[in-house]
């Protein structure tokens, strides 16, 4: 049995997986930190590892091109992908969200706004007190009892419950994986940051505090740094081969060293 079957199969019964996300989450998990560039042929077998097919992948591109978000390159016989203007602009706001330290610690301080951004609650935004915004019209700032903490969970989204259940599915699975090739390990470590990112950047931060108490997974900002730490070493030694058509990647930068530790923006 296919060990990635779990989390592959997963991901599939949602729907047709959006192609074109998922070569951004490989551009910013695994190509922007070593030189900015991928052959086709690598990103067709890392694609191809998690189920999508080179056709599907040739048309999530010239869509990405022509939408200003990749551009291709060829040298000799050799075809590759950068990031257009557009992938550029976006990538770096979105890289830092995604690769945030976990907090440490519980949440001691809350806000409520009128305006701005958070869970949306009682006519208002909550959100942890550090994350506030400056320009909010009104704004209170406090702590919350049992009662409201569990007013807040009760007013997260079915569709940010249904993500949150599905990473810590996702978590709890990729838990189990043991002795995977540098491949499998690069293809979970996708899949990973692919669940998180969607999670990230769609919906408002959700602490500990006031996550539902089904979750399979608690703490899925920390496990999702552990395992993205756990899996990386071998994922890395995947992109510096060279074997068959594949050429090595360039050596890679120091920001992957820093993903999972810098403050959250």
């Amino acid at each position: 049995m296919d060990p990635l079957a779990p989390i592959i199969d997963r991901l599939h019964s949602e729907g047709r997986p959006r192609v074109w996300s998922l070569v951004m989450t490989v551009f910013g998990d695994s190509v922007q930190h070593r030189g900015g560039r991928i052959a086709t042929a690598r990103l067709a077998r890392i694609l191809g590892r998690i189920g999508i097919e080179s056709g599907a992948m040739r048309t999530a591109l010239s869509r990405l091109s022509h939408d200003g978000w990749v551009e291709s390159q060829r040298s000799g016989r050799t075809s590759s992908y950068i990031l257009g203007i557009k992938g550029r602009d976006q990538i770096a706001p979105a890289t830092a969200r995604i690769y945030a330290a976990p907090r440490q610690g519980p949440v001691s301080s809350w806000v409520f706004e009128t305006t701005g951004t958070g869970i949306s609650v009682a006519g208002g935004f909550v959100r942890p007190g550090n994350t506030a915004s400056t320009t909010a019209k009104f704004a209170i700032i406090g702590s919350l009892s049992p009662q409201h903490r569990s007013e807040v969970t009760q007013s997260l989204t079915p569709e940010h419950i249904r993500a949150l259940t599905r990473l810590t599915e996702d978590l709890s699975d990729i838990s189990k994986m043991t002795q995977l090739s540098p491949l499998d390990a690069l293809a979970v470590r996708t899949l990973l940051i692919h669940r998180w990112r969607r999670l990230v950047l769609r919906w408002p931060e959700a602490p500990n505090e006031i996550l539902p108490q089904n979750l399979s997974v608690l703490c899925p900002h920390q496990r999702v740094a552990d395992e993205y730490t756990r899996l990386s070493p071998l994922a890395e030694t995947w992109l510096d081969s060279s074997n068959d058509d594949l050429v090595a990647m360039p050596t890679a930068n120091i920001d992957i060293d820093n993903r999972f530790t810098a403050s959250p923006p």
